[in-house]
């Protein structure tokens, strides 16, 4: 027999995405039920911000406190901007300028932008520390290779996002950057001991912590001391050194739960349950998933409460802690009027700031500028932009 009061705590912890840019009966429905959210990606937003606001004020109007997430990292990886390029430059250029000041500046503004638009949930900063060079999926996305570096500017990310009433989510814990596999593909693993992970990985995040991230991504990272065959977000453990070793009683939140490195031994049903089991809080299913898959989950959630599998009383802290975040965002929404607007073209600046001139300047007269593309990775996705509107015509290669 269906249990209604556990499929409605089934929903309170879920952020399903949709397709397209107007939101389907079935999720409007979901909402008013009682879902928890929904994690946007760059189809959501392809109408540009007046279609983002109209999405946005369709679905409060079914949940006014709900829960919108989006990847929003600035550089690369932008989901508001995916048509255009972000106005902000990524972490790798805000490390690079060094000024913790300017890092934060660009984050408000960059939450100022998403507030605008109706999102609450930032799925950034990347606290990652790019030990490894050849990383194929970080690369950019982190501040740099120095804890100390990645630390500074992870916590002014975190004050900058949330002065603005948006959720900080500090990523991939315990910490992507010195993997040399993409775990959008297969399971990662994170070389080295305790203690060398504690002194590599761990300072950014508990940075982020003292700064009061709201919300941290466990990766799909297989931390060998520490979680054994499985990967941090499915990890007790883990999650136990978060919570107890760093403290954190925020809201623990998954990567895409559709990637292959939790997806391919589990499936996307099993996956969420051992999320929700190992202390994971809020669960982003990934992108391409229909209303099929969410129900799946949905009842794969409810089933494993009747079974033993996953406790109600796990269910149900979970629930508690995704609906005080609620109650906390739509708070800060109600008093956002009262903040001062962001200094306009900050990313500019702070793209200005990142350049680095080695020897004298010469006279440019006639330049061949070089554009390196990386090779295609799902956090970016297929980008449309570069540098062509900023150069000479004919010049860039």
């Amino acid at each position: 027999m269906i249990d209604p009061a556990c499929e409605k705590l089934a929903d309170s912890v879920l952020v399903p995405p949709f397709p397209g840019t107007t939101a389907p009966a079935w999720f409007l429905a979901a909402l008013e039920r009682g879902l928890a959210g929904v994690t946007f990606f760059a189809s959501n937003m392809a109408g540009g911000p007046e279609s983002i606001v109209a999405l946005t004020a369709s679905l409060r109007s079914a949940a006014p406190d709900l829960l919108i997430a989006t990847d929003e990292e600035g550089g690369d990886v932008t989901r508001a901007f995916y048509g255009t390029g972000s106005p902000y430059p990524g972490n790798a250029a805000l490390g690079a300028a060094d000024d913790a000041s300017l890092t934060e500046d660009v984050y408000a503004a960059m939450g100022a932008d998403l507030a605008a638009l109706g999102i609450n949930l930032d799925l950034a900063p990347c606290l990652d520390v790019l030990s490894a060079p050849l990383n194929p999926v970080i690369g950019t996305r982190s501040f740099g290779s120095a804890p100390s570096l990645v630390a500074r500017h992870g916590a002014a990310a975190v004050r900058g996002l949330q002065s603005r009433g948006v959720a900080a989510c500090a990523k991939h814990f315990p910490g992507h950057g010195a993997t040399v596999l993409d775990s959008h593909l297969e399971l990662a693993e994170v070389p080295g001991d305790a203690e060398e992970v504690a002194l590599r990985d761990l300072p950014p995040f508990r940075e982020a912590l003292a700064a009061g991230v709201l919300t941290v991504m466990p990766g799909h990272l297989r931390v060998p001391w520490l979680t054994g065959s499985l990967p941090a977000s499915l990890s007790p453990s883990a999650m136990e050194l978060l919570r107890g070793e760093l403290g954190f009683s925020g809201v623990v939140v998954t990567d895409g739960l559709e990637m292959r490195a939790v997806c391919d031994p589990y499936g996307l049903p099993g996956a969420s349950v051992r999320a929700l089991a190992a202390g994971c809080d809020l669960l982003c299913l990934g992108r391409d998933q229909s209303e099929d898959d969410y129900l799946a989950v949905r009842s794969a959630i409810v089933e494993a409460v009747r079974t033993g599998e996953l406790s109600s009383a796990r269910l149900e802290e979970a629930a508690d802690r995704v609906a005080s975040l609620r109650a906390r965002l739509a708070a800060a929404s109600a008093a956002s009027g009262t903040k001062a607007v962001p200094e306009p073209e900050v990313g500019l600046r702070a793209a200005r700031r990142a350049l680095r001139l080695t020897g004298p300047r010469p006279e440019l007269s006639d330049p061949v500028v070089v554009e390196v593309e990386p090779l295609l990775n799902i956090a970016v996705g297929q980008a449309h932009w570069g540098l062509a509107g900023w150069v000479p015509s004919g010049s860039l290669r």
